[in-house]
């Protein structure tokens, strides 16, 4: 294992953040879209955040940023510990200190954060340009706010941010608008513009969900190659378990807002311990093999016999929000295994055990192609 930081650069305790609803009678009332997620990413470290959709993953980035707007979000509790320089303006120290809660900074202060030290990449790149401003002017705007430079050094950053991410000709592309570009182009400008001021933590929210199999293949290849020569710590969003396997360090399941299984990449895959995982593993086709009907997630969503004992955790239910809360009413984040989290409730012998957040520095070494 690479030497590394022992201390995350970010750390999410127990968020919950809820949205008003109607209910029956036709009075408000609010449900929590995520509920006591607890994740960690360190430095140069990849977490994907995997579950389907609905299931919480873009709200949980986004808090981060505070880009949830308030109301009609409300953030209902938990802290954002961000460790990396000068969160607040001179608040924060360096990674590896105490740090600064995200959640209590003004909009001012959260200025500075925002494509400075953490950036983030969108879903969809054509929603997230705007269609009446030039690529270099999207591009130059944040490098303008963040750094001590006039407009022509602001433009040959930009240039160099988009050859970074291959772009050709990157001179001309500054004066064209986004309606003028491929998508697989849209999103490599959407990583220029995240990339500009050398963040220390990249949010990628499915940054290749619009995009075909060949161009998707680059943009991770890019996010790859970028992310080894910038050492930026990445948080990875998606429902593609393909892509978690090949980009992913450690790995948190999500459902119905809370995290179910954070481990490293390789016990998940091999050793999944909670019923929903061990269910959406199985639900993934197998190149080769002929079926009458692919598997759902409740195929396989039943409970290991070799569990971790002392700890019980109920089988998978497609009812998002069951008697009890999912889980059970006790349910939280276990360590029931050396580096393996898992939403359960302890019983017998562990009676006594703590719920923790879940810390896993792993980084698991880079492939080498010859």
């Amino acid at each position: 294992m690479p030497d590394q930081s022992d201390t995350p650069i970010i750390e999410i305790e127990d968020l919950a953040v809820s949205f008003p609803v109607p209910d029956e009678a036709g009075r408000g009332r609010r449900f929590n879209a995520v509920r006591g997620v607890s994740l960690s990413v360190y430095p140069a470290q990849t977490l994907a955040v995997v579950g389907e959709s609905g299931s919480g993953k873009s709200v949980s980035a986004m808090s981060i940023l505070q880009l949830i707007p308030t109301p009609p979000g409300k953030y209902e509790s938990g802290k954002i510990v961000w460790r990396g320089d000068e969160a607040s303006g001179g608040g924060a120290g360096e990674a590896g200190s105490v740090g600064t809660d995200l959640l209590t900074l003004n909009d001012k202060q959260m200025r500075r954060v925002r494509g400075n030290q953490i950036a983030m990449i969108f879903q969809e790149p054509m929603t997230s340009l705007n269609p009446v401003y030039t690529i270099g002017e999207q591009i130059t705007e944040a490098v303008l706010l963040h750094q001590k430079v006039n407009r022509s050094e602001a433009d040959l950053i930009a240039i160099d941010a988009l050859g970074d991410v291959g772009i050709a000709d990157p001179a001309s592309r500054l004066r064209e608008y986004p309606h003028q570009l491929s998508g697989g182009m849209r999103q490599r400008v959407m990583i220029a513009m995240a990339l500009a001021c050398q963040p220390d933590l990249l949010l990628a929210d499915e940054p290749t969900t619009a995009l075909d199999v060949t161009i998707q293949a680059q943009i991770l290849e890019l996010l790859r190659t970028l992310q080894n020569q910038k050492q930026m710590a990445v948080l990875l969003i998606t429902h593609d378990l393909g892509v978690v396997a090949e980009n992913a360090d450690t790995v948190a399941v999500m459902y119905a807002g809370r995290v179910l299984e954070y481990a490293s990449v390789f016990d998940v895959f091999q050793r999944p311990l909670h019923p929903y995982t061990r269910g959406l593993l199985k639900s993934m086709p197998v190149l080769g093999r002929e079926v009458d009907r692919l598997p759902t997630v409740m195929d396989g969503a039943t409970v290991p016999e070799d569990f971790p004992a002392g700890y019980r955790v109920q089988p998978h239910t497609d009812d998002p929000n069951p008697p009890g809360g999912y889980g059970g009413a006790e349910s939280r984040l276990y360590e029931v295994e050396s580096n393996h989290w898992v939403l359960c409730e302890p019983i017998a012998d562990k009676a006594n055990a703590q719920p923790t957040h879940p810390r896993l520095a792993f980084r698991r070494e880079p492939v080498v192609v010859v």
